[in-house]
């Protein structure tokens, strides 16, 4: 049976810098777990691992898709097993690192992911529904047809409910139905990270003006420039979008550094919906009161069995 470590957190609590060094400790190799390193050419405002880092420790499942390509769950979900598998039979631990709540739990609780291909037209018409309507509106309308589904998906999350109304729709049953959970056959481990809410706004910042200064502006531009549009679903994530309006003329520099600050603090409480403190399944360590090195001791005493 495969060993697999799973580290989780917040943005910016530190997920990086421990996954490092516990893979030295334990002999391991770190498959991705976010959702925006998928995309090759946005290095900067994903925060990716830089090349040094991935030097250092093999890493998998970042830049596997161009900006203007999707990697929807269900193929992250077979490529993630897929590398953790090739990771155990080569003798090492595979470490799921990321903050993606949706691709850690379709990995550790093996998701039955419906397999409904996208359908441009509905994606179109309902997007529009939901512009023109609002966002509401538009979950009102799943709300009707799968209540269950309705409760999970956040209203502001426009691209999960257009993509449950059109599984739904498509499929005649609704998309609650469909994902039945099948567990992996590993042993799983599950680090939480935790930092103070204070302590990770003041993180946060420090990692945005670590973005500019790297050329994130710069960034932005030169994927316009190669020809991929704003409405992309890899345009719109997090400093992408905010750098956008930029560029466009919308908002001043500054003011688009605060969108991203404000909605950089929103993903965070959103990420705690899904890694809640409560979770019995999670081991939660405090980086603010415990040092990396007692939780590399955690890990390494239960791969040898001496915690259950």
């Amino acid at each position: 049976m495969v060993d697999l470590i799973a580290i989780v957190g917040p943005t910016a609590v530190g997920k990086t810098a421990l996954s490092l060094e516990l893979a030295e400790a334990v002999d391991g190799e770190i498959v991705s777990a976010d959702s925006r390193v998928v995309y090759r050419g946005m290095d900067i405002g994903t925060a990716k691992p830089a090349l040094v880092e991935r030097d250092r420790i093999p890493h998998h499942l970042i830049d596997v898709v161009e900006p203007n390509q999707v990697l929807t769950l269900a193929e992250y979900q077979r490529r993630a097993y897929a590398a953790i598998d090739d990771i155990g039979r080569r003798g090492k631990i595979p470490l799921l690192v990321g903050g993606s709540g949706q691709y850690v739990r379709a990995v550790l609780e093996g998701w039955g992911i419906p397999k409904v291909p996208p359908n441009p037209a509905l994606r179109a018409e309902l997007e529009t529904f939901a512009q023109e309507q609002g966002t509401v509106a538009l979950h009102v309308r799943l709300n009707a047809l799968d209540p269950i589904a309705a409760g999970r998906i956040d209203h502001r999350n426009v691209r999960r409910v257009v993509r449950a109304l059109e599984v739904t729709l498509l499929a005649g049953r609704p998309i609650s139905e469909l994902q039945v959970k099948s567990p992996p056959p590993y042993r799983v481990l599950q680090i939480g990270l935790m930092r103070p809410r204070l302590s990770l706004y003041a993180r946060i910042d420090a990692r945005i003006e670590w973005m500019l200064a790297a050329g994130l502006v710069e960034e932005v531009r030169r994927l316009v420039m190669a020809g991929y549009g704003w409405k992309l679903p890899a345009m719109s994530g997090l400093g992408y979008r905010q750098i956008g309006l930029y560029l466009q003329g919308k908002v001043a520099l500054q003011e688009a550094v605060q969108l991203i600050r404000k909605e950089t603090r929103r993903f965070l409480r959103q990420q705690g919906t899904w890694f809640r403190q409560d979770d019995s399944c999670i081991h939660w360590f405090d980086l603010e009161g415990v040092e990396v090195g007692e939780v590399v001791v955690f890990v390494a005493e239960w791969l040898f069995a001496l915690i259950v």
